[in-house]
C-alpha cells in the first residue's frame, strides 16, 4: 500500500519533525512523500520505506537512523534527535513497537475483507498453511509469508495486506508473553480464530498452562458478537472451555466433542486418508503426511473452509497436494531418508514426530537427532525426561542428543533397548552421523531453532 507521512502520523498519534530544505511547502511534502514499505533493517533500507528502529535487549536501532536516511525518506523515532538530513520526514512517537502496531492496525482497518486469526502453543505454521491451501480451492487468499507473526511481525503482515486482491486474509499470531495477544487482537481484529493447542512453550514466562490458556484465547478478545472461534477438540484444556467462551465455539479433531471430527483414519509411509464427519455430512479427506496431529491440523483447515463456503471435495482433493514449510522428508544422496523438522520445538511437538518415526514402515533403522528445547523455564530438565521417557515406549533404534539440556532425554532414555548417544559439540555429532548412517536409515532431526540443526542437516548433504 502506499501511505502519505500525514496520514502516518494521523495513524500512530505522532509528531511530525525534520522535512527542511525543501523546494515544496512542508504541508505539501507531508500529502505527497509515500510510503509503502516497512523496514526494521537498516542494511536493506529502500527509498520507498519508513524505518522503525526497535530498542532491543542487544541493540538499540535508534543509531543506525542516520545512516538509514541516506536511502530512506521517512523514520519513526522515539526521542529528539541530534540533527535532522535534509528533506527527510522523523515521526516522533512515544514507543517506536507500539508505532509500528498502530500502522499495521491501520492497514487493517482498511481491509473490508473476512480476517482469520491461527494462534497456540504448536502447529500454527502448518495450520495456518492447511487453511490457506483448502481455502485456495476456491478464493484468493492473503496469509501470513514467513515468520512474520509476532508482535513486530503482524503489523508487517497486517501492513502489506491491501497490496494484493484478496478475497480474505488468514494471519498467524505467534506470542510468548504476557498482554501480546492483547496487542496483536487489538491490530488483527479477527473475525475468525483458530487455537491449535496449549502446550508447554513458553513456559519460562507463562509458568502454568493455564495461563498459557488464557492468553492464547484473548485472540478472540476483540471479536464482535458475529465473532467465531475453532478450538481443537483433542486438547484437554481446550475441551474444557465448551460453553465457557463469549463467541460461537467450535471444536475440530478426532474426539467425540468435535463438530468437525476425523473417523476411520488410515495411513501409509506417506500418507494418511480419514473420513470427516460433520453434522450428517461427511467426506474423505487424505493428506500427504503422517501423524495424527497432522490429522487434527487438517480437520481444523477443512472447517474452515466449510464454514466460509469453499466445496467440501474441492477442499478436500487440495489438502492431498499440501506442501508445508515445516517437515521436509528427503533422501541423502548416501541413502538415508531425512525427515528435517529443524524449525522449532517443544514437548509435545517432539514427541509427535517421534510417535510418526516409531510407526514408519523402514528398511533400515529409526534415528530420532534430538536437540536442547528452549523458554521451557523451571521445569525445563524435568520437561526433557519427559520426552525420553516416552521413547522408551517407541520403536526407536537410536537416540542422538546434542546439547546440554537434551542429555535430559537420554539420560531419562536409557533402558538398555535404545542406542543411545550424547554430544555437546555440534561438529563431533555431524562426523558420528557421517560415519554411521546408512542406507536404508530414516533420520529425524528436530530442536528448538536456536540450536541451529538446519546447519548439521545440509553438513549430512553434502558428499566429502
Amino acid at each position: 500500500m502506499n501511505i502519505s507521512v500525514g496520514d502516518i502520523v494521523k495513524a500512530v498519534d505522532g509528531r511530525l519533525l525534520g522535512l527542511e530544505g525543501l523546494d515544496i511547502s512542508r504541508q505539501a511534502a507531508v500529502n505527497n512523500i509515500m510510503v509503502d514499505h516497512i523496514c526494521m533493517d537498516s542494511r536493506t533500507a529502500g527509498e520507498g520505506d519508513i524505518f522503525v528502529p526497535l530498542v532491543g535487549t542487544q541493540v538499540d536501532a535508534h543509531k543506525f537512523i542516520d545512516s538509514v536516511m541516506d536511502k530512506a525518506k521517512v523514520s519513526f523515532t522515539d526521542r529528539e534527535l541530534p540533527s535532522y538530513k535534509p528533506g527527510r520526514a522523523y515521526i516522533k512517537v512515544d514507543d517506536t513497537l507500539k508505532a509500528l502496531q498502530k500502522l499495521g492496525g491501520y492497514a487493517r482497518s482498511l481491509y473490508k475483507k473476512p480476517v482469520i486469526a491461527v494462534t497456540g502453543s504448536v502447529g500454527k505454521t502448518t495450520t495456518r498453511e492447511m487453511i490457506t491451501t483448502a481455502l485456495e480451492a476456491e478464493k484468493k487468499v492473503y496469509h501470513t509469508e514467513k515468520n512474520f507473526n509476532s508482535e513486530s511481525g503482524t503489523p508487517i503482515t497486517l501492513f502489506s495486506m491491501n497490496d494484493a486482491p484478496s478475497d480474505l486474509a488468514v494471519l498467524e499470531l505467534g506470542i510468548s508473553n504476557f498482554g501480546e495477544m492483547d496487542a496483536l487482537a487489538e491490530i488483527a481484529r479477527p473475525d475468525a480464530a483458530v487455537v491449535t493447542n496449549i502446550g508447554d512453550a513458553h513456559q519460562e514466562f507463562f509458568k502454568t498452562l493455564e495461563n498459557t490458556r488464557t492468553e492464547k484465547l484473548k485472540v478472540i478478545s476483540r471479536m464482535d458478537d458475529k465473532g467465531v472461534v475453532f478450538l481443537n477438540g483433542d486438547d484437554p484444556l481446550l475441551a474444557e472451555m465448551k460453553g465457557r467462551l463469549p463467541v460461537e465455539t467450535y471444536y475440530y479433531g478426532t474426539t467425540e466433542i468435535a463438530d468437525y471430527r476425523a473417523v476411520d483414519i488410515t495411513h501409509d509411509n506417506r500418507t494418511t486418508s480419514y473420513v470427516l464427519k460433520y453434522g450428517d455430512n461427511e467426506v474423505s479427506v487424505t493428506i500427504p503426511m503422517l501423524g495424527v496431529h497432522n490429522v487434527v491440523d487438517s480437520t481444523a483447515a477443512m472447517a474452515i473452509a466449510l464454514t466460509m463456503g469453499i466445496d467440501p471435495q474441492k477442499a478436500a482433493e487440495a489438502l492431498a497436494n499440501f506442501e508445508g514449510q515445516r517437515q521436509k522428508r528427503f533422501k541423502a544422496e548416501q541413502g538415508f531418508e531425512i525427515i528435517d523438522d529443524t524449525y522449532n520445538a517443544s514437548p509435545a511437538s517432539m514427541e509427535a514426530q517421534l510417535l510418526v518415526l516409531s510407526e514408519m514402515k523402514t528398511g533400515g533403522r529409526k534415528v530420532a537427532v534430538l536437540g536442547d528445547m528452549f523458554e521451557l523455564g523451571e521445569n525445563s530438565a524435568s520437561l526433557h525426561a519427559r520426552v525420553g521417557q516416552f521413547i522408551k515406549k517407541l520403536n526407536i533404534d537410536i537416540l542422538v542428543t546434542i546439547g546440554e539440556l537434551s542429555r535430559n532425554i537420554s539420560t531419562a532414555a536409557d533402558d538398555g533397548k535404545v542406542e543411545i548417544h550424547h554430544f555437546t559439540d555440534k561438529a563431533e555429532a555431524i562426523t558420528y552421523l557421517r560415519n554411521n548412517l546408512f542406507d536404508g536409515d530414516t533420520v529425524l532431526f528436530k530442536a528448538s531453532n536456536g540450536m541451529h540443526f538446519g546447519d548439521i542437516v545440509k553438513e549430512l548433504c553434502i558428499n566429502e
